[in-house]
Protein backbone atom coordinates (compact mmCIF):
# COMPACT_ATOMS: atom_id res chain seq x y z
CA UNK A 1 0.00 0.00 0.00
CA UNK A 2 2.63 2.68 0.45
CA UNK A 3 4.61 1.93 -2.28
CA UNK A 4 1.09 2.48 -4.13
CA UNK A 5 0.57 6.09 -2.17
CA UNK A 6 3.96 6.81 -3.51
CA UNK A 7 2.97 5.98 -6.77
CA UNK A 8 0.11 8.31 -6.58
CA UNK A 9 1.88 10.25 -5.86
CA UNK A 10 4.89 10.44 -8.50
CA UNK A 11 1.93 10.54 -11.08
CA UNK A 12 0.28 13.32 -9.85
CA UNK A 13 3.56 15.36 -9.39
CA UNK A 14 4.17 14.35 -13.15
CA UNK A 15 0.27 16.03 -13.83
CA UNK A 16 0.88 19.07 -11.95
CA UNK A 17 4.41 19.67 -13.85
CA UNK A 18 3.15 18.89 -16.96
CA UNK A 19 0.27 21.31 -16.67
CA UNK A 20 2.49 24.06 -15.70
CA UNK A 21 4.72 23.04 -18.33
CA UNK A 22 2.52 23.31 -21.01
CA UNK A 23 1.15 26.42 -20.25
CA UNK A 24 4.64 28.00 -19.95
CA UNK A 25 4.67 29.68 -16.09
CA UNK A 26 8.31 29.91 -16.54
CA UNK A 27 7.45 32.46 -18.81
CA UNK A 28 5.36 34.76 -16.17
CA UNK A 29 1.81 34.20 -14.73
CA UNK A 30 -1.17 36.04 -15.82
CA UNK A 31 -4.68 35.63 -14.00
CA UNK A 32 -6.18 33.73 -17.29
CA UNK A 33 -3.40 31.23 -17.08
CA UNK A 34 -3.67 30.65 -13.42
CA UNK A 35 -7.40 30.12 -13.79
CA UNK A 36 -7.26 27.38 -16.85
CA UNK A 37 -4.13 25.88 -14.76
CA UNK A 38 -6.32 25.05 -11.87
CA UNK A 39 -9.01 24.42 -14.21
CA UNK A 40 -6.90 21.60 -15.75
CA UNK A 41 -5.87 20.22 -12.45
CA UNK A 42 -9.04 19.18 -11.55
CA UNK A 43 -12.04 19.39 -8.94
CA UNK A 44 -9.74 20.04 -6.02
CA UNK A 45 -7.83 23.05 -7.30
CA UNK A 46 -10.97 24.23 -8.64
CA UNK A 47 -11.74 24.79 -4.70
CA UNK A 48 -8.66 26.03 -4.12
CA UNK A 49 -9.16 28.82 -6.68
CA UNK A 50 -12.53 29.31 -5.68
CA UNK A 51 -11.14 29.79 -1.68
CA UNK A 52 -8.16 32.18 -3.07
CA UNK A 53 -10.73 33.89 -5.03
CA UNK A 54 -12.21 35.70 -1.76
CA UNK A 55 -8.82 36.52 -0.63
CA UNK A 56 -7.63 39.46 -2.19
CA UNK A 57 -5.47 40.49 1.06
CA UNK A 58 -3.57 37.38 -0.81
CA UNK A 59 -3.55 37.34 -4.10
CA UNK A 60 -4.13 40.56 -6.43
CA UNK A 61 -7.50 41.65 -7.06
CA UNK A 62 -7.29 40.87 -10.92
CA UNK A 63 -6.28 36.95 -9.68
CA UNK A 64 -8.90 37.23 -7.54
CA UNK A 65 -11.50 38.20 -10.27
CA UNK A 66 -10.44 35.53 -12.78
CA UNK A 67 -10.31 32.77 -9.92
CA UNK A 68 -13.95 33.66 -9.12
CA UNK A 69 -15.08 32.77 -13.03
CA UNK A 70 -13.86 28.85 -11.62
CA UNK A 71 -17.29 26.79 -12.51
CA UNK A 72 -18.18 25.16 -9.47
CA UNK A 73 -20.14 22.09 -10.99
CA UNK A 74 -18.27 19.22 -11.38
CA UNK A 75 -19.62 15.07 -12.45
CA UNK A 76 -21.97 14.03 -9.39
CA UNK A 77 -20.68 10.62 -8.07
CA UNK A 78 -22.53 7.51 -8.27
CA UNK A 79 -25.80 7.02 -6.18
CA UNK A 80 -24.19 4.04 -4.71
CA UNK A 81 -21.25 6.00 -4.04
CA UNK A 82 -23.74 8.74 -2.06
CA UNK A 83 -25.54 6.09 -0.16
CA UNK A 84 -22.50 4.19 1.05
CA UNK A 85 -20.92 7.05 2.63
CA UNK A 86 -23.99 8.28 4.16
CA UNK A 87 -24.65 5.13 5.41
CA UNK A 88 -20.79 4.64 6.49
CA UNK A 89 -21.25 7.75 8.45
CA UNK A 90 -24.63 7.53 10.09
CA UNK A 91 -24.31 4.17 10.48
CA UNK A 92 -27.44 2.75 8.90
CA UNK A 93 -28.89 2.35 5.26
CA UNK A 94 -30.34 4.87 3.63
CA UNK A 95 -33.76 3.27 3.48
CA UNK A 96 -33.81 3.08 7.40
CA UNK A 97 -32.88 6.64 7.76
CA UNK A 98 -35.39 8.62 4.92
CA UNK A 99 -39.10 7.79 3.43
CA UNK A 100 -37.46 9.32 0.19
CA UNK A 101 -33.97 9.84 -0.96
CA UNK A 102 -33.93 11.04 -4.61
CA UNK A 103 -30.97 9.39 -6.91
CA UNK A 104 -30.35 11.93 -8.57
CA UNK A 105 -28.12 14.89 -6.65
CA UNK A 106 -29.15 18.41 -7.43
CA UNK A 107 -25.82 19.73 -7.16
CA UNK A 108 -22.28 18.67 -7.54
CA UNK A 109 -19.10 20.31 -6.67
CA UNK A 110 -15.62 19.72 -5.98
CA UNK A 111 -16.05 18.77 -2.16
CA UNK A 112 -19.84 17.57 -1.87
CA UNK A 113 -23.01 17.01 -3.47
CA UNK A 114 -26.67 17.59 -2.51
CA UNK A 115 -29.31 15.29 -2.80
CA UNK A 116 -32.94 15.88 -1.48
CA UNK A 117 -34.43 13.74 0.62
CA UNK A 118 -37.58 13.21 3.42
CA UNK A 119 -37.27 11.95 6.27
CA UNK A 120 -39.15 8.99 8.24
CA UNK A 121 -41.38 12.28 10.25
CA UNK A 122 -42.06 13.47 6.73
CA UNK A 123 -39.70 16.44 6.79
CA UNK A 124 -38.66 17.56 3.71
CA UNK A 125 -34.79 17.96 3.78
CA UNK A 126 -31.39 18.33 1.79
CA UNK A 127 -28.65 16.10 2.00
CA UNK A 128 -25.18 17.48 2.04
CA UNK A 129 -22.76 14.65 1.26
CA UNK A 130 -18.65 14.86 1.40
CA UNK A 131 -16.64 13.07 -1.43
CA UNK A 132 -14.76 10.00 0.40
CA UNK A 133 -11.42 10.46 0.21
CA UNK A 134 -11.51 13.75 -0.73
CA UNK A 135 -9.56 15.03 2.59
CA UNK A 136 -6.92 12.59 1.39
CA UNK A 137 -6.69 14.08 -2.07
CA UNK A 138 -6.64 17.31 -0.92
CA UNK A 139 -3.78 17.20 1.37
CA UNK A 140 -1.87 15.01 -1.08
CA UNK A 141 -2.15 17.56 -3.79
CA UNK A 142 -1.23 20.30 -1.17
CA UNK A 143 1.84 18.70 -0.90
CA UNK A 144 2.92 18.66 -4.09
CA UNK A 145 1.88 22.09 -4.72
CA UNK A 146 4.62 23.33 -1.97
CA UNK A 147 7.28 21.15 -4.01
CA UNK A 148 6.53 23.02 -7.02
CA UNK A 149 5.48 26.95 -5.52
CA UNK A 150 9.05 28.03 -6.13
CA UNK A 151 7.67 27.69 -9.83
CA UNK A 152 5.20 29.87 -9.56
CA UNK A 153 6.09 33.60 -9.71
CA UNK A 154 3.45 36.45 -9.04
CA UNK A 155 3.98 40.00 -7.96
CA UNK A 156 1.99 41.44 -5.42
CA UNK A 157 0.86 44.79 -5.16
CA UNK A 158 4.55 46.26 -3.86
CA UNK A 159 5.88 44.45 -6.78
CA UNK A 160 7.79 42.09 -4.44
CA UNK A 161 7.15 38.16 -5.44
CA UNK A 162 4.31 36.90 -3.32
CA UNK A 163 5.03 33.37 -1.00
CA UNK A 164 3.25 31.29 -2.80
CA UNK A 165 4.08 28.61 0.39
CA UNK A 166 2.04 30.85 2.78
CA UNK A 167 -1.00 30.94 -0.19
CA UNK A 168 -1.05 27.18 -0.25
CA UNK A 169 -1.14 27.19 3.28
CA UNK A 170 -3.96 29.64 3.75
CA UNK A 171 -5.90 27.92 1.06
CA UNK A 172 -5.86 24.37 3.35
CA UNK A 173 -6.82 25.81 6.12
CA UNK A 174 -9.91 27.04 4.69
CA UNK A 175 -10.57 23.98 2.63
CA UNK A 176 -10.41 21.84 5.65
CA UNK A 177 -12.79 24.10 7.73
CA UNK A 178 -15.00 23.58 4.77
CA UNK A 179 -14.51 20.07 4.66
CA UNK A 180 -15.90 19.55 7.94
CA UNK A 181 -19.90 19.98 7.97
CA UNK A 182 -20.09 20.06 11.68
CA UNK A 183 -18.22 24.09 11.33
CA UNK A 184 -21.26 24.46 8.64
CA UNK A 185 -23.85 22.95 11.24
CA UNK A 186 -22.54 25.43 14.40
CA UNK A 187 -22.49 28.31 11.54
CA UNK A 188 -26.07 27.77 10.74
CA UNK A 189 -27.43 27.51 14.33
CA UNK A 190 -25.78 30.85 15.19
CA UNK A 191 -26.79 32.44 12.19
CA UNK A 192 -30.67 31.60 13.07
CA UNK A 193 -29.82 32.77 16.31
CA UNK A 194 -28.65 36.13 15.41
CA UNK A 195 -31.72 36.93 13.00
CA UNK A 196 -34.60 35.19 15.06
CA UNK A 197 -35.98 38.48 15.79
CA UNK A 198 -35.69 39.69 12.53
CA UNK A 199 -39.40 38.67 10.92
CA UNK A 200 -38.79 39.20 7.46
CA UNK A 201 -35.62 36.54 7.52
CA UNK A 202 -35.21 32.92 7.75
CA UNK A 203 -32.59 29.93 7.45
CA UNK A 204 -32.70 26.09 7.17
CA UNK A 205 -32.92 24.44 10.58
CA UNK A 206 -29.82 21.87 11.40
CA UNK A 207 -31.13 17.74 11.81
CA UNK A 208 -27.67 17.72 14.08
CA UNK A 209 -29.57 13.60 14.80
CA UNK A 210 -28.77 12.82 11.09
CA UNK A 211 -25.33 15.31 10.65
CA UNK A 212 -21.46 14.47 11.00
CA UNK A 213 -18.54 16.41 9.79
CA UNK A 214 -18.96 14.31 6.40
CA UNK A 215 -22.97 14.13 6.02
CA UNK A 216 -25.26 17.36 6.67
CA UNK A 217 -29.03 16.96 6.88
CA UNK A 218 -30.74 20.36 6.62
CA UNK A 219 -34.39 21.88 6.72
CA UNK A 220 -35.58 22.02 2.81
CA UNK A 221 -36.51 25.88 1.74
CA UNK A 222 -38.02 26.25 -1.35
CA UNK A 223 -38.88 29.51 -2.80
CA UNK A 224 -38.30 32.18 -5.86
CA UNK A 225 -34.35 32.87 -6.61
CA UNK A 226 -34.17 36.51 -5.28
CA UNK A 227 -33.33 38.21 -8.58
CA UNK A 228 -36.31 36.48 -10.13
CA UNK A 229 -37.86 39.85 -10.64
CA UNK A 230 -40.39 38.49 -12.86
CA UNK A 231 -41.53 35.41 -10.71
CA UNK A 232 -41.83 38.17 -7.58
CA UNK A 233 -44.05 40.81 -8.89
CA UNK A 234 -46.30 37.91 -10.46
CA UNK A 235 -46.58 36.54 -6.58
CA UNK A 236 -47.32 40.17 -5.30
CA UNK A 237 -43.72 41.40 -3.85
CA UNK A 238 -42.92 44.66 -3.81
CA UNK A 239 -39.33 44.48 -5.62
CA UNK A 240 -38.21 47.70 -3.61
CA UNK A 241 -39.30 46.35 -0.11
CA UNK A 242 -37.00 43.64 -0.39
CA UNK A 243 -34.26 45.14 -1.67
CA UNK A 244 -34.23 47.31 1.34
CA UNK A 245 -34.83 44.70 3.65
CA UNK A 246 -31.91 42.63 2.16
CA UNK A 247 -29.72 45.30 2.65
CA UNK A 248 -30.88 46.28 5.99
CA UNK A 249 -30.78 42.79 7.41
CA UNK A 250 -26.80 42.44 5.75
CA UNK A 251 -25.77 45.62 7.55
CA UNK A 252 -26.75 43.99 10.78
CA UNK A 253 -25.28 40.93 10.36
CA UNK A 254 -22.21 43.10 9.86
CA UNK A 255 -22.39 46.20 12.28
CA UNK A 256 -24.12 44.59 15.02
CA UNK A 257 -23.43 41.02 15.15
CA UNK A 258 -19.94 40.98 13.44
CA UNK A 259 -21.24 37.36 11.68
CA UNK A 260 -22.27 37.78 8.39
CA UNK A 261 -22.35 35.84 5.62
CA UNK A 262 -19.56 35.99 3.28
CA UNK A 263 -21.15 34.79 -0.25
CA UNK A 264 -24.72 36.51 -0.64
CA UNK A 265 -25.04 35.24 -4.45
CA UNK A 266 -28.67 34.91 -5.95
CA UNK A 267 -28.33 31.03 -5.80
CA UNK A 268 -28.22 31.56 -2.17
CA UNK A 269 -30.99 33.76 -1.83
CA UNK A 270 -34.68 33.06 -1.90
CA UNK A 271 -38.43 34.62 -1.28
CA UNK A 272 -40.15 32.22 0.30
CA UNK A 273 -43.48 32.84 1.86
CA UNK A 274 -42.44 36.93 2.58
CA UNK A 275 -39.74 36.09 4.25
CA UNK A 276 -35.64 36.08 2.59
CA UNK A 277 -34.06 33.03 2.84
CA UNK A 278 -30.20 32.93 3.33
CA UNK A 279 -29.21 29.61 2.08
CA UNK A 280 -25.48 27.54 2.49
CA UNK A 281 -23.66 29.03 5.60
CA UNK A 282 -20.53 27.39 4.86
CA UNK A 283 -18.63 30.40 3.95
CA UNK A 284 -19.60 33.04 6.99
CA UNK A 285 -17.57 36.00 7.67
CA UNK A 286 -16.41 37.23 11.13
CA UNK A 287 -15.82 40.59 12.48
CA UNK A 288 -14.71 41.42 16.09
CA UNK A 289 -16.16 43.99 18.64
CA UNK A 290 -13.03 46.21 17.57
CA UNK A 291 -13.29 45.61 14.32
CA UNK A 292 -16.51 46.81 14.27
CA UNK A 293 -15.57 49.67 16.07
CA UNK A 294 -13.05 50.64 13.85
CA UNK A 295 -15.36 49.92 10.72
CA UNK A 296 -18.40 52.68 12.43
CA UNK A 297 -15.20 55.08 13.12
CA UNK A 298 -13.46 54.85 9.31
CA UNK A 299 -17.07 55.60 7.79
CA UNK A 300 -17.81 58.57 9.65
CA UNK A 301 -13.77 59.67 9.14
CA UNK A 302 -14.84 59.24 5.30
CA UNK A 303 -17.68 60.92 5.41
CA UNK A 304 -15.76 64.18 6.91
CA UNK A 305 -12.58 63.74 4.63
CA UNK A 306 -10.41 63.31 7.63
CA UNK A 307 -7.58 62.01 6.10
CA UNK A 308 -5.42 61.86 9.22
CA UNK A 309 -7.91 59.79 11.11
CA UNK A 310 -8.34 57.16 8.27
CA UNK A 311 -5.01 56.84 7.86
CA UNK A 312 -4.60 55.90 11.66
CA UNK A 313 -8.02 53.82 11.38
CA UNK A 314 -6.37 51.88 8.26
CA UNK A 315 -3.07 50.89 10.26
CA UNK A 316 -4.45 49.56 13.28
CA UNK A 317 -6.86 47.72 11.08
CA UNK A 318 -3.87 45.84 9.89
CA UNK A 319 -2.28 46.00 12.77
CA UNK A 320 0.66 47.56 11.37
CA UNK A 321 3.65 49.94 12.84
CA UNK A 322 3.42 53.28 11.29
CA UNK A 323 5.41 53.59 7.69
CA UNK A 324 8.93 55.20 7.66
CA UNK A 325 7.05 57.11 4.82
CA UNK A 326 3.56 58.12 6.06
CA UNK A 327 3.32 61.06 3.62
CA UNK A 328 2.79 58.08 0.94
CA UNK A 329 -0.23 56.38 2.65
CA UNK A 330 -1.20 60.17 3.69
CA UNK A 331 -1.22 61.01 -0.05
CA UNK A 332 -3.09 58.27 -1.18
CA UNK A 333 -5.52 58.16 1.41
CA UNK A 334 -6.43 61.59 0.22
CA UNK A 335 -6.39 61.21 -3.32
CA UNK A 336 -8.64 58.47 -2.71
CA UNK A 337 -10.95 60.55 -0.73
CA UNK A 338 -10.33 63.59 -3.43
CA UNK A 339 -12.38 61.46 -5.68
CA UNK A 340 -15.92 61.41 -3.46
CA UNK A 341 -15.19 64.78 -3.11
CA UNK A 342 -18.01 66.56 -5.16
CA UNK A 343 -20.13 63.02 -4.61
CA UNK A 344 -23.09 62.16 -1.45
CA UNK A 345 -20.83 59.49 0.09
CA UNK A 346 -23.71 57.44 0.20
CA UNK A 347 -24.39 56.99 -3.30
CA UNK A 348 -20.60 56.06 -3.86
CA UNK A 349 -20.52 52.29 -5.70
CA UNK A 350 -19.24 50.12 -3.45
CA UNK A 351 -17.22 48.06 -5.75
CA UNK A 352 -15.14 51.18 -6.71
CA UNK A 353 -14.76 51.85 -2.57
CA UNK A 354 -13.40 48.37 -2.46
CA UNK A 355 -10.82 48.58 -5.43
CA UNK A 356 -9.72 51.81 -4.43
CA UNK A 357 -9.26 50.83 -0.80
CA UNK A 358 -7.38 47.46 -1.65
CA UNK A 359 -5.09 49.57 -4.36
CA UNK A 360 -4.06 52.21 -1.61
CA UNK A 361 -3.45 48.77 1.02
CA UNK A 362 -1.26 47.02 -1.75
CA UNK A 363 0.82 50.74 -2.42
CA UNK A 364 1.73 50.92 1.21
CA UNK A 365 2.37 47.20 1.93
CA UNK A 366 -0.72 46.43 4.15
CA UNK A 367 -2.74 43.36 4.51
CA UNK A 368 -6.23 43.68 5.76
CA UNK A 369 -7.34 41.00 7.99
CA UNK A 370 -9.46 38.75 6.65
CA UNK A 371 -12.80 39.32 7.96
CA UNK A 372 -12.63 42.54 6.25
CA UNK A 373 -11.80 41.77 3.12
CA UNK A 374 -14.64 38.82 3.55
CA UNK A 375 -17.05 41.77 4.22
CA UNK A 376 -15.73 43.74 1.23
CA UNK A 377 -16.26 40.43 -1.36
CA UNK A 378 -20.00 40.39 -0.02
CA UNK A 379 -20.72 43.71 -0.23
CA UNK A 380 -19.83 43.94 -3.44
CA UNK A 381 -21.68 40.74 -4.34
CA UNK A 382 -24.98 41.83 -2.26
CA UNK A 383 -24.56 45.39 -4.22
CA UNK A 384 -24.64 43.04 -7.68
CA UNK A 385 -28.04 41.46 -6.34
CA UNK A 386 -29.92 44.36 -5.30
CA UNK A 387 -29.05 45.92 -8.46
CA UNK A 388 -30.80 43.74 -10.16
CA UNK A 389 -34.38 43.76 -8.57
CA UNK A 390 -34.39 47.45 -7.05
CA UNK A 391 -31.64 49.84 -8.51
CA UNK A 392 -32.93 52.56 -6.33
CA UNK A 393 -31.59 50.78 -3.05
CA UNK A 394 -28.26 51.81 -2.18
CA UNK A 395 -26.02 49.57 0.00
CA UNK A 396 -23.48 52.15 0.98
CA UNK A 397 -26.20 54.29 2.15
CA UNK A 398 -28.17 52.00 4.68
CA UNK A 399 -24.59 50.78 6.06
CA UNK A 400 -24.36 54.65 6.95
CA UNK A 401 -28.00 55.11 8.34
CA UNK A 402 -26.99 52.05 10.22
CA UNK A 403 -23.92 53.66 11.20
CA UNK A 404 -25.46 56.19 12.81
CA UNK A 405 -27.75 54.83 14.40
CA UNK A 406 -25.70 52.41 16.24
CA UNK A 407 -23.08 55.69 17.16
CA UNK A 408 -26.23 57.86 18.86
CA UNK A 409 -27.36 54.15 20.15
CA UNK A 410 -24.22 53.15 22.31
CA UNK A 411 -23.72 56.62 22.99
CA UNK A 412 -25.02 56.33 27.21
CA UNK A 413 -24.34 59.60 29.01
CA UNK A 414 -24.12 58.09 32.42
CA UNK A 415 -22.27 54.22 31.49
CA UNK A 416 -19.65 56.95 29.54
CA UNK A 417 -19.24 59.02 32.47
CA UNK A 418 -18.94 55.79 34.49
CA UNK A 419 -16.24 54.54 32.19
CA UNK A 420 -14.80 57.61 32.29
CA UNK A 421 -14.71 57.60 36.18
CA UNK A 422 -13.42 54.29 36.42
CA UNK A 423 -10.37 55.20 34.16
CA UNK A 424 -10.17 58.40 36.22
CA UNK A 425 -10.09 56.27 39.41
CA UNK A 426 -7.92 53.24 37.94
CA UNK A 427 -5.33 56.26 37.31
CA UNK A 428 -5.87 57.68 40.85
CA UNK A 429 -4.04 55.05 42.02
CA UNK A 430 -0.93 56.88 41.14
CA UNK A 431 -1.81 60.52 41.85
CA UNK A 432 -0.56 59.97 45.32
CA UNK A 433 2.92 58.84 44.29
CA UNK A 434 3.18 62.26 41.95
CA UNK A 435 3.42 65.25 45.05
CA UNK A 436 5.92 62.95 47.14
CA UNK A 437 8.06 62.62 43.94
CA UNK A 438 7.69 65.81 42.89
CA UNK A 439 8.41 67.18 47.26
CA UNK A 440 11.41 65.18 46.32
CA UNK A 441 12.48 66.50 43.33
CA UNK A 442 11.95 70.14 44.56
CA UNK A 443 13.82 68.68 48.21
CA UNK A 444 16.91 68.03 46.02
CA UNK A 445 17.03 71.17 44.08
CA UNK A 446 16.87 73.64 47.22
CA UNK A 447 19.37 71.57 48.73
CA UNK A 448 21.59 72.25 46.20
CA UNK A 449 21.94 68.66 45.50
CA UNK A 450 20.76 68.39 41.94
CA UNK A 451 23.72 69.18 39.28
CA UNK A 452 22.30 70.98 36.01
CA UNK A 453 24.45 71.05 32.91
CA UNK A 454 23.75 75.20 32.62
CA UNK A 455 25.09 77.97 34.12
CA UNK A 456 22.15 80.17 35.76
CA UNK A 457 23.44 83.87 36.34
CA UNK A 458 21.69 86.58 38.76
CA UNK A 459 18.66 86.93 36.04
CA UNK A 460 15.58 86.29 38.55
CA UNK A 461 13.89 84.56 35.12
CA UNK A 462 14.17 80.86 35.86
CA UNK A 463 13.17 81.28 39.75
CA UNK A 464 9.70 83.20 38.44
CA UNK A 465 9.30 80.66 36.09
CA UNK A 466 9.62 77.52 38.78
CA UNK A 467 7.06 79.55 40.71
CA UNK A 468 5.06 79.49 38.50
CA UNK A 469 5.40 75.83 37.81
CA UNK A 470 5.07 74.88 41.60
CA UNK A 471 1.42 76.57 41.53
CA UNK A 472 0.09 74.87 38.54
CA UNK A 473 1.36 72.16 40.11
CA UNK A 474 -0.53 72.54 43.35
CA UNK A 475 -3.68 73.56 41.44
CA UNK A 476 -3.47 70.23 39.30
CA UNK A 477 -3.76 68.06 41.92
CA UNK A 478 -6.57 70.13 43.38
CA UNK A 479 -8.08 68.64 40.16
CA UNK A 480 -6.88 65.28 40.19
CA UNK A 481 -8.37 65.18 43.65
CA UNK A 482 -11.59 66.34 42.52
CA UNK A 483 -11.87 63.91 39.50
CA UNK A 484 -10.72 61.15 41.73
CA UNK A 485 -13.00 61.54 44.40
CA UNK A 486 -15.91 62.31 41.83
CA UNK A 487 -15.17 58.97 40.25
CA UNK A 488 -15.55 57.01 43.66
CA UNK A 489 -18.84 58.72 43.71
CA UNK A 490 -20.07 57.09 40.39
CA UNK A 491 -19.09 54.34 41.29
CA UNK A 492 -20.94 54.37 44.42
CA UNK A 493 -24.75 53.57 45.04
CA UNK A 494 -25.44 57.25 46.06
CA UNK A 495 -29.10 58.23 44.39
CA UNK A 496 -28.90 59.15 40.55
CA UNK A 497 -28.86 62.44 39.20
CA UNK A 498 -27.78 64.40 36.36
CA UNK A 499 -27.17 61.73 33.14
CA UNK A 500 -27.89 58.85 35.80
CA UNK A 501 -24.61 59.90 37.91
CA UNK A 502 -24.82 60.69 41.65
CA UNK A 503 -25.49 64.67 41.72
CA UNK A 504 -22.17 64.91 44.31
CA UNK A 505 -19.77 63.19 41.75
CA UNK A 506 -21.60 65.16 38.81
CA UNK A 507 -20.83 68.90 40.71
CA UNK A 508 -17.16 67.19 41.72
CA UNK A 509 -16.91 66.72 37.46
CA UNK A 510 -18.08 70.42 37.03
CA UNK A 511 -15.91 71.84 39.53
CA UNK A 512 -12.43 69.93 38.10
CA UNK A 513 -13.15 71.39 34.51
Amino acid sequence: MPGNKNSGSRERLREILAVLRRYQIVKGMTPVKLRQIFEDLGPTFIKFGQILSTRPDVLPAPYCEELGRLCADVRPMSFERAAGQVEHELGRPVGELFARFDREPIGSASIAQVHSAVLKSGEKVVVKIRRPGIYAVMQRDVTLLHRVSGLLKIAGGTGEAIDFNQVIDEMWQAARQEMDFLNEADQAEKFRKLNAGVAYVTSPRVFRRYSTAAVLVMEYLGGIPIDDARALKAEGYDLNEIGRKLAENYVKQVVDDGFFHADPHPGNLRVRGGKIVWLDLGMMGRLTQRDRHLLRRALAAAVRGDVNELCSLLLVFCDAPAPEDRSRLFADVENMLNKYEMLDFGSVNIARIRSDMLAVANRNNLSMPQGVTMLGRGLVTLEGVISRISPEINVMQVMLGHVSDSVLEEFKPAREMKKLAFELFRSGVRFPQIPSQVAELLKIGIKGQGKLNVELTSYDGPMHALDRMASRLAGALVEAGLLVASAILCASDLPKGPFGIPAAGFAGFLLAL
